[in-house]
């Protein structure tokens, strides 16, 4: 049987390579200019985050909220404070804002030393990568989308149906569902996925629980993040219950793994992406336990360390 998915999962000798919201190491986050770059130095898939407007426009943006720490009015100031919520802004008052670099002293700024400061990049549309990779020479490209959304905040995002319709539109115009995968920490959305698109492949997201988190952990049983799903209803196995739930890719904080999960995850044919892998220690890490995938926010750091083991990341 012909699957689908084999350009995704792992090849004697092949490690595949996410670019983490195109190449953030280097470029701004989840900007047209850096999906490219990604495809340019080889990278056959990027992950992208992905809200919508106050005008139901599928977006490109991690945050709900613009940040103040990499955006810019549309007279060259930094915004102040927190900054306006995505789904209060049309796409043209979106894209008034300048994400094109990053603030100096911020955290944020501190953590990406390397990136480039651009001056005009805005939030792109969906559609407007979908159109990109729609054609050559990026028209064998994949798109490892996620779909953001937080069970305890309903205010960021539409319904959900409404939700994803709007984005499977986008891929629907495109024709993009043979080159997508949908993930989602919010596994309600994936259950709504599953109605609209039951064919098209969706990845669970996981973070577990630990002291002082700096995000939500999705994997508490009893939580809203699981939809309803326990970890008992699979004898506690994690890659056994996104199995069971019908899952065809295990996305894990690459520090919440080892090679165990990660064998008895392929042994149920889900991929494994781990993210986010940054460091030379936690991309080789992430090798020796045996994932499909790496998401990272450096690819070609991660394209030269698997060069140096005689591997590669493209079949």
């Amino acid at each position: 049987m012909l699957d689908r998915l084999s350009a995704l999962r792992k090849a004697p000798g092949i490690v595949r390579i996410h670019g983490h919201r195109g190449a953030r190491g280097v470029l701004p986050e989840n900007t047209l200019i850096g999906f490219r770059h990604t495809f340019d130095i080889g990278i056959d898939v990027v992950e992208l985050d992905v809200l919508t407007t106050a005008d139901d426009v599928p977006v490109i943006t991690h945050n709900p909220r613009l940040m103040a720490a990499s955006t810019r009015d549309a007279a060259g100031r930094w915004i102040e404070g927190q900054g306006p919520v995505i789904r209060d802004l049309t796409l043209a008052e979106l894209q008034a804002h300048d994400v094109g670099g990053l603030r100096a002293g911020t955290e944020y700024a501190a953590r990406y030393p390397d990136q480039a400061f651009l001056d005009h990049e805005r939030v792109p549309a969906l559609a407007e990568l979908a159109e990109i990779v729609s054609r050559p020479p990026y028209d064998g490209v994949w798109l490892n989308i996620e779909i953001k959304s937080k069970p305890s905040r309903p205010e960021f995002t539409p319904p959900l149906p409404e939700y994803v319709a709007g984005i499977l539109a986008v891929l629907d115009r495109f024709r993009l569902a043979p080159r997508v995968i949908l993930q989602s920490f919010d596994w309600r959305i994936l259950q709504e996925v599953a109605k609209q698109a039951p064919d098209l492949p969706r990845s669970h997201l996981s973070y577990l629980d630990r002291p002082d988190p700096p995000m939500d952990p999705n994997i508490i049983d009893g939580s809203d993040w699981m939809a309803g799903a326990t970890l008992a209803d699979a004898g506690g196995s994690l890659p056994d219950l996104i199995a069971d739930l019908g899952g065809a890719v295990w996305s894990p904080y690459h520090a919440d793994i080892g090679a165990d999960d990660v064998v008895r995850a392929q042994a149920r044919g889900l991929i494994v992406n781990a993210w986010t892998v940054n460091s030379p220690a936690e991309i080789q890490a992430a090798i020796d336990a045996g994932v499909d995938g790496l998401i990272t926010d450096y690819p070609a750091r991660a394209e030269r360390i698997l060069l140096a083991q005689g591997l590669t990341w493209r079949g």
